[in-house]
């Protein structure tokens, strides 16, 4: 899980997620959105996958990544065990 916070610090990396809501997308493709180096990008794939918020796979020459939703709903069901369940809220009164 630590990964995956550090991972979600960044928030170029936030940026890459968004982009990938769209659909899986090349390096490049992900590169032209921003105004880093291919490298660096290639640095922030590596550390989203790491944490496994990235899935990637090769399709002839090129490399297509998206994202894993798995680990996003085990995120949120970790961060929703610290709210206050709906059931165990005091019901609202009228008065």
């Amino acid at each position: 899980m630590n990964t995956v916070f550090k991972a979600l610090n960044d928030k170029t990396r936030r940026d890459i997620l968004e982009l990938l809501k769209d659909g899986d997308k090349t390096a490049g493709d992900i590169a032209d959105h921003f105004q880093f180096s291919k490298p660096t990008i290639s640095h922030h794939l590596d550390l989203l996958k790491q944490a496994e918020l990235l899935t990637s796979e090769k399709k002839g020459q090129y490399i297509y990544y998206s994202l894993n939703t798995t680990v996003v709903d085990e995120l949120l069901k970790w961060v929703l065990q610290f709210t206050p369940s709906i059931n165990k809220m005091p019901a609202y009164e009228n008065k």
